[in-house]
């Protein structure tokens, strides 16, 4: 029973951090109707950025402007995708897919073989508590999504912004009869999924991990289950996404030798097979939105 508390509790804060790229996805998608593919190379910016100025200035500094590193390169991919005339969002959404590869290997170029720590204040420290062994990085990525999550869905429903999103992606014509300045919407969309992977992203490189390397941005691709699984555009459904992936993955690595007929990797795999019997069952995700078919 300890190691199963264990290994939800450690699913838990995993699945916290994929809740975090995943809920920047779903913000950009809600708000643009665009899937970003390019949030894995952003990922890795933002961690690069902060492992390289961490040791001149300190983590938080270096947080800071790894943070804002983040959201610029989002408002810039946002940039790139409005450039396109009359496009429709599946171009857009390839269009990100050449972004991410050109960003993301040039950053490859420059980590090459190294493993980049990014001098974060947990390092390989554990809390032990009544037989559970918790790294201190996953307890912080757990409190600090927590924060953040709550903090951001209070400016959704609580803020002139929040009111103008929600408006833009209901209906963009008529948020624009309104007066609704969708560039500016939109912008601050992108911005806020930069921001979002970038945080998830130093704590995917904390510890248990040993730092960035330059295969770092493929771990966001293990929130792609995590949004599916909610819903494209609902940020609520991508916490809750996030978590069942989280659990799930950790679980099933966990259990790894009880479940030995599943073979090695099994842990990588089981969430994309939970994201397909969602998928069966509800296309549009657990709190995805249907369209209506008119028929």
């Amino acid at each position: 029973m300890s190691r199963l508390l264990e290994l939800a509790v450690i699913g838990v804060s995993l699945g916290s951090i994929y809740a975090l790229v995943a809920v920047g996805f779903a913000v950009i998608f809600k708000g643009t109707r665009v899937v970003n593919f390019a949030q894995g190379s952003v990922l890795l910016l933002g961690a690069y950025v902060v492992a390289v100025l961490s040791k001149s200035t300190g983590f938080w500094p270096a947080l800071g402007i790894g943070l804002a590193a983040g959201a610029l390169c989002g408002l810039v991919m946002y940039g790139l995708v409005s450039l396109v005339p009359q496009g429709d969002h599946m171009t857009l959404s390839i269009l990100t897919i050449g972004a991410d590869v050109l960003l993301a290997t040039e950053l490859a170029r420059r980590i090459g073989s190294r493993v980049m720590p990014t001098g974060d204040p947990w390092g390989d420290g554990v809390a032990r508590l009544s037989g559970l062994v918790v790294p201190h990085s996953r307890i912080a990525a757990l409190l600090s999504a927590l924060l953040v999550i709550g903090l951001l869905f209070a400016v959704f429903r609580r803020t002139a912004w929040g009111v103008s999103w929600r408006a833009a992606a209901a209906d963009p014509e008529v948020a624009t009869l309104m007066g609704i300045r969708l560039r500016r919407v939109r912008a601050t969309s992108w911005l806020i999924g930069g921001a979002l992977a970038t945080l998830a992203g130093l704590f995917l490189v904390a510890f248990p991990s040993t730092g960035v390397e330059a295969h770092t941005g493929l771990l966001a691709l293990r929130a792609i289950p995590a949004v599916i699984i909610g819903g494209l555009d609902s940020p609520e459904g991508a916490v809750l996404g996030g978590v069942a992936v989280g659990v799930t993955e950790t679980l099933v690595a966990g259990y790894a030798d009880e479940l030995g007929v599943l073979g090695q990797g099994a842990g990588d795999v089981t969430p994309y097979l939970l994201m397909i019997l969602v998928l069966l069952w509800r296309p549009s995700g657990l709190f995805g939105s249907r369209e209506a078919v008119r028929v």
